[in-house]
């Protein structure tokens, strides 16, 4: 069974366009390791952290929305947590809804 995720994670700000890209390819490499599939990336660029990691004032965003089997978490999460690229990760589970088929009724 796979589940919707989103795994946002945050790069130093001292990396160049070409470290970015080799970043962003070895974490999408890991979570096709680990058999996730529909893998989109989106790299929100350069902005200000909403307080100091690590000495650092800016964070390199990037966003990723995958499926995969809940056991795909953990090792790519390890390997950010010791990682010194990552100064920041998290990965939520996906809310999917899903649609009616039928309208529901409304009472006065």
């Amino acid at each position: 069974m796979t589940t919707v995720y989103e795994t946002m994670y945050i790069l130093r700000p001292d990396l160049g366009d070409e470290q970015v890209e080799q970043a962003v390819a070895k974490y999408q490499n890991l979570f096709i390791e680990q058999g996730a599939e529909n893998i989109e990336i989106q790299n929100r660029g350069k902005r200000r952290l909403a307080y100091e990691i690590n000495r650092h004032r800016d964070g390199i965003y990037i966003q990723l929305n995958y499926t995969a089997p809940p056991t795909a978490i953990a090792p790519v999460e390890r390997a950010m947590r010791l990682s010194e690229e990552v100064i920041r990760y998290m990965t939520i589970k996906q809310q999917i809804r899903k649609e009616k088929s039928e309208p529901e009724a409304v009472t006065a």
